[in-house]
């Protein structure tokens, strides 16, 4: 989907969607989000970093866990420049638990890339910061619209449970493409953050009462299991290497993850997997290997 798709638009030919009509849709999402409005730290802040921070960390990831973990990160990091000159084993560590270590290396990327202009806040277009490392297109989205409340089509997960609820209730496989020319042309020029805050909270109340629309999207996928998957030997490889602020030997970074492994009930690990691994966190910035040694990135 090009840019271009991501443009606030107003389109009257597409009302009314099935018996819904524009009018009927917006007032409808207002009400019904203020009843089920979440008062969230990183609401109604005009700090564009810390908004990026909670994006990120949003990503497949519940709430109730982002909220332990944004206050303690923007606390060692309370600055885009503090975030890239941080080494990556701090920001790993302070990523533990969280899942999906690269969005933590993907943000301190971002956060390099805006320090290297010489600027001390991330910029303020949806196409600058799409240009930023990890940053797609919902996220640039949402620090436009909550960080710098101007009008932006903001799709991610709740956001596309209320459009295909309430105007493609009978559909399936619904794609984005679909959905992006509503959400454009609802976005909200007065009040840009409030508007999807209403939306992603009535989302929510959507997905906990049972219901969970974004079944019906062509972008829902059943999260696969994480034990004994390769994404979980790949998180706890790299916590047995942040463990040893010197480096660990090869065989003993092995021999580690297949004590975790054992205590998970699995066998070890093959040579040919472990090597894989260790390539493929090398390759991505987050391990360096040295010799016999297996050492955090710096």
């Amino acid at each position: 989907m090009g840019k271009d798709a991501y443009k606030v638009m107003r389109n009257d030919a597409l009302w009314p969607c099935g018996d819904v009509g524009r009018a009927e849709f917006v007032a409808r999402v207002w009400e019904e989000g203020a009843e089920h409005w979440r008062d969230l730290p990183w609401r109604g802040i005009d700090d564009a970093y810390a908004v990026l921070v909670s994006e990120v960390m949003l990503q497949q990831t519940q709430v109730a866990r982002v909220l332990n973990y944004w206050p303690r990160f923007l606390a060692a990091f309370p600055t885009v420049r503090s975030l890239a000159q941080a080494s990556v084993a701090d920001v790993l560590a302070l990523w533990q638990g969280l899942g999906y270590n690269r969005r933590a290396l993907a943000l301190k990327r971002a956060a390099e890339q805006v320090a290297a202009t010489g600027a001390e806040q991330l910029p303020g277009t949806f196409d600058e910061l799409l240009a930023l490392p990890g940053v797609g297109p919902a996220t640039a989205a949402g620090v436009v619209a909550f960080a710098y409340e101007k009008p932006s089509v903001y799709v991610e997960t709740n956001v596309r449970a209320v459009f295909i609820h309430e105007l493609f209730p009978d559909a399936d496989k619904v794609p984005d493409c679909d959905l992006v020319p509503y959400v454009a042309d609802t976005a909200s020029e007065v009040d840009p953050r409030g508007w999807y805050y209403a939306l992603l909270d009535l989302g929510a109340a959507l997905k906990k009462s049972g219901i969970n629309p974004t079944r019906a999207s062509t972008a829902y996928s059943r999260q696969s299991a994480f034990e004994g998957s390769r994404r979980q030997k790949r998180a706890e490889l790299v916590r047995i290497v942040l463990g040893a602020p010197e480096g660990v030997s090869l065989e003993a970074a092995r021999a580690a993850l297949d004590a975790a492994e054992a205590k998970g009930g699995r066998g070890p690990v093959d040579a040919v997997l472990f090597e894989g691994l260790v390539g493929d966190l090398a390759r991505e910035g987050f391990l360096r290997v040295d010799g016999d040694g297996l050492f955090v990135a710096e």
